[in-house]
């Protein structure tokens, strides 16, 4: 899997799989990897949530009603 940033300055990285289509994947520390579908919120810590909320202020939005 490959890691980028949307931005220098951002904590989270995405993640890119040539094998995998259609799944939106990131992780905080490049070992632990969510799945942005299944997993947001639920899976990721309150800090974690803190923070992808914070950086992705439109997947927050997507996924209002979740919250």
């Amino acid at each position: 899997m490959e890691f980028y940033k949307n931005n220098k300055t951002d904590a989270i990285w995405w993640g890119s799989d040539p094998n995998i289509i259609g799944e939106w994947l990131f992780s905080f520390d490049k070992k632990k990897v969510y799945n942005l579908f299944k997993d947001y919120p639920w899976e990721l810590s309150p800090d974690e949530k803190a923070l992808f909320d914070r950086e992705n202020p439109y997947w927050k939005d997507f996924f209002k009603d979740r919250q």
